[in-house]
């Protein structure tokens, strides 16, 4: 399927939910030996749902923020797929596969039934805890890892706005980074 995605036959698109913290994520960092690594965050730590799907041929991620994980939210990207991937009056069809994992909000009746009103989106159901096969999970591992680490946010709203910015910065490098890899054939 990857290589059906690569060549533009196919929509390839891995879906999955992470969060993020208020109170900083720790990267990797380096450090004189029995140094003491700290990074303040004062008051309780609060937590931002993201519901994405990643696009295999841009590698483009489509990120729904939330404060919950439900259905709904599972619902509200699927949503924002729909303008994105599917049928457009007066241009050809591509299939669109949409790959995910057993997860609760998945399979909800109330996900089920959104997902049927989408016939020109196919599901591909990963098996149960297999989030390595999900490659989804390594974006949101860069988006941590790299633009989110090491940062204490004062607010939800605060790590909403850096959320949003970092996907864009995140997107952004990609489709760059993108633009190199092709060559013109004489």
């Amino acid at each position: 399927m990857k290589q059906q995605a690569e060549v533009g036959d196919i929509v390839l698109l891995s879906a999955d939910e992470s969060e993020v913290l208020t109170h900083p994520y720790l990267a990797h960092a380096w450090a004189k030996r029995g140094a003491d690594l700290r990074v303040p965050a004062p008051g309780q730590s609060r937590k931002l749902a993201l519901i994405g799907a990643l696009d295999h041929a841009t590698g483009k991620l489509i990120v729904h923020r939330s404060p919950t994980k439900r259905s709904t939210d599972f619902i509200a990207l699927l949503e924002l797929l729909d303008p994105l991937y599917g049928p457009k009056p007066g241009l050809p069809a591509k299939p669109v596969v949409l790959v995910l994992d057993n997860g609760p909000i998945h399979t909800s009746k109330l996900s089920r039934a959104a997902i049927a009103k989408r016939p020109w989106l196919t599901i591909e159901w990963l098996p149960k805890y297999a989030p390595e096969l999900n490659d989804i999970e390594r974006s949101w591992r860069d988006l941590k890892r790299h633009f989110l680490a090491h940062q204490t946010f004062r607010s939800i709203d605060q790590l909403d706005v850096a959320v949003a910015d970092a996907v864009d910065r995140l997107n952004q490098e990609r489709t760059t980074h993108l633009c190199h890899d092709q060559r013109i054939a004489a």
